[in-house]
């Protein structure tokens, strides 16, 4: 039974919510929050993933294009050109002349909130993808404020693979980007929001191929720049909830146990779901425990079907007292709230 308790108004966002950043295109999902206060209100830092019209005779993708009007444009190819490849084991992609493309392009798009219930959502998108190491989109975005400045930790996607960026802000509207920070592929990086000694922390996801797992590290930096002292975490665990990949949430929580994190397990049939873990508050490279049970499973309908079925995904949390409220994507289409409260979460782990 789930420990975390959905908002009965849920979904919250929904595609048809938002608007199209350009003509020609549509919404297909909103999903994966980054979440946090900010001048009395509860921003959430939204991933808008949109596509082209299509229509029968052709294929149409859209592009990052600092040279046309909003920053994109749309390319279209003919179904029955020969250099058109479909990727049958993927219909997320295709590639033409050897050039991979994505029938989807992510933006980053603010929505703001009184109650953390009704969002007005920024008519236009917030963040772009830029250059080569952010051609195909950026996604998934935590937000952590560290003495006054939040920064955005976020994947970059592109032909080379998925890497970790960082921009920072002090007031929403003017933003500095900061490079990628972690090269491919690597993605769910999670900063701690303060030093643990001389040191900033965070937890990220290096994807492996053949050996090796897809589980949680973490790293150090003096500067939020540089990182090193990579180490492994926490590993999936076979036959339960996590056994095929494991990946950070949003920033850590800071609680008298200890640093608490929530993170996402998925399983051989690509099932989501939420569980936590207990890290020691001097030393984060230390589980103190983890959840053997999931602390929230995929549910309910619109968590069950969607645009990817079965998935519960958070990067975003804004904590009030021992009351967490939780913003999270379901079925990578769609986004919903929920509330948790820390000492619930910390009462159900498994000591280790």
């Amino acid at each position: 039974m789930d420990t975390i308790q959905r908002y009965v108004q849920n979904p919250l966002l929904l595609p048809e919510h938002i608007r199209p950043s350009m003509d020609g295109l549509v919404v297909e999902c909103v999903l994966n929050p980054g979440a946090f206060r900010f001048a009395g209100k509860i921003g959430l830092l939204l991933r808008v993933a949109e596509r082209p019209v299509q229509d029968e005779a052709s294929v149409k993708t859209v592009v990052i294009d600092p040279a046309a009007p909003g920053g994109q444009r749309i390319l279209a190819f003919q179904k029955d050109d020969p250099d058109l490849v479909s990727l049958e084991e993927d219909s997320r992609g295709f590639v033409y002349r050897g050039q991979p493309y994505l029938t989807t392009l992510s933006h980053l798009r603010l929505a703001w909130s009184e109650d953390g219930l009704n969002f007005r959502i920024d008519p236009t998108p917030t963040l772009l993808g830029q250059g080569e190491l952010e051609a195909f989109g950026i996604e998934d975005c935590r937000v952590t404020e560290i003495d006054g400045t939040y920064y955005l930790t976020y994947t970059a996607v592109s032909v080379h693979g998925f890497g970790v960026g960082l921009i920072s802000t002090t007031d929403w509207e003017h933003f500095t980007r900061h490079s990628m920070i972690l090269p491919p592929n690597n993605k769910d990086c999670a900063l701690f929001p303060r030093k643990i000694g001389e040191h900033y922390f965070a937890l990220h996801r290096p994807t492996m191929e053949g050996v090796g797992r897809n589980q949680i590290w973490l790293a150090q930096s003096p500067d939020l720049l540089h990182w090193g002292q990579h180490r492994p975490l926490i590993k999936t665990r076979s036959g339960m909830w996590d056994s095929a990949r494991v990946g950070a949430g949003d920033a850590p929580i800071w609680t008298e146990a200890g640093w608490l994190e929530i993170y996402h397990g998925a399983d051989e049939n690509n099932r989501y779901c939420l569980g936590a873990l207990l890290l020691d508050p001097n030393d984060p490279s230390k589980v103190l425990a983890r959840s053997g049970r999931p602390i929230m499973e995929p549910i309910m309908e619109y968590e069950k079907v969607g645009f990817f079925g079965s998935v519960v995904f958070t990067n975003g949390t804004v904590v009030e007292g021992d009351r967490v409220l939780m913003y999270y994507g379901a079925s990578d289409q769609v986004v919903c709230g929920a509330t948790l409260s820390l000492r619930e979460i910390l009462a159900s782990l498994h000591t280790l």
